[in-house]
């Protein structure tokens, strides 16, 4: 006991401790970059890992543990920047504990961010987006409709409202995650938390791939001119809703197994086999 306790006070003293204004410069950094180097295959995933880098870097002094966790943060990630932002306090107060020589794994993280970002998502989009942006922007048209020049300058309202947001709830995530996480390993409930995470984004990858693609067929028959055509989709429908694109998301994901798989190659074989369904009427 002697040893591992003098071997995680020297592990602790050797990384430098974040602090509060560690966390709202990385939130910021993620709300200026989260739009940028979108890609269906990654989408937020490069704004977010551009956040953490400066986290990393403090925490991951070691070459290849830093490497490491920059490729866990590039997995696809989307959620809505400013109420999305206590998973980044979340994920720096785990990624912190990990540092330290906590049990927690690159996937109890990773399931963290994916379990969270949805429900998130919804509630930002629904007071970010769908709340606060008409509000702001009807009171700006107002007042330009009028020929007050107020109004161009009330549309900045609704930046610094998000900004001002997404500051404090990245604290409350990393202040509310390390305490949680501290007593979570304390419990030994670690390994549940883990599981719970992963279980859950899981689901949400499922619903999200659902979402994402649209796959349907057009066939039916004809088996007199009395009866009704039997249509394929919606047999296939009733026995499970979506499963032509789960085939598909299935079917791209036992192909990625595969060692040395060229990702243009597959984009081209998508296009091909979508053009060749669309001309023959199969899809």
């Amino acid at each position: 006991m002697k040893d591992k306790e003098a071997q995680d006070l020297i592990r602790e003293a050797s990384h430098t401790p974040i602090t509060r204004k560690d966390v709202r410069k990385s939130w910021f950094y993620y709300y200026l970059f989260a739009e940028m180097g979108i890609s269906y295959e990654r989408l937020q995933a490069l704004g977010f890992t551009t956040s953490m880098v400066p986290i990393l870097r403090k925490l991951y002094p070691n070459k290849k543990d830093f490497a490491e966790a920059l490729q866990r943060h590039l997995i696809f990630y989307n959620t809505e920047a400013v109420f999305g932002a206590p998973i980044n306090g979340v994920v720096i107060a785990m990624e912190e504990q990990k540092a330290k020589g906590e049990p927690i794994e690159g996937n109890g993280i990773t399931g963290m961010k994916t379990g969270l970002m949805g429900p998130l998502a919804g509630i930002g989009d629904s007071i970010d987006w769908a709340t606060l942006k008409p509000i702001i922007f009807g009171l700006g048209a107002s007042l330009s409709a009028t020929g007050n020049i107020l109004g161009a300058f009330i549309l900045l309202l609704l930046p610094l409202i998000q900004i001002i947001i997404g500051l404090n709830l990245s604290v409350a995530g990393y202040e509310t995650g390390k305490a949680s996480i501290k007593d979570l390993l304390q419990s030994g409930k670690i390994k549940q938390l883990i599981t719970s995470a992963s279980t859950l984004g899981l689901f949400m990858m499922g619903a999200l791939s659902s979402t994402y693609v649209e796959v349907s067929t057009p066939i039916q028959f004809s088996f007199g001119s009395e009866t009704e055509p039997f249509v394929l989709q919606e047999v296939l429908d009733s026995i499970v809703p979506g499963l032509l694109p789960l085939a598909v998301v299935l079917g791209i994901y036992w192909w990625l197994l595969k060692k040395n798989q060229n990702f243009a190659i597959i984009m081209l074989l998508i296009i091909a086999v979508a053009l060749i369904g669309a001309i023959t009427g199969i899809l």
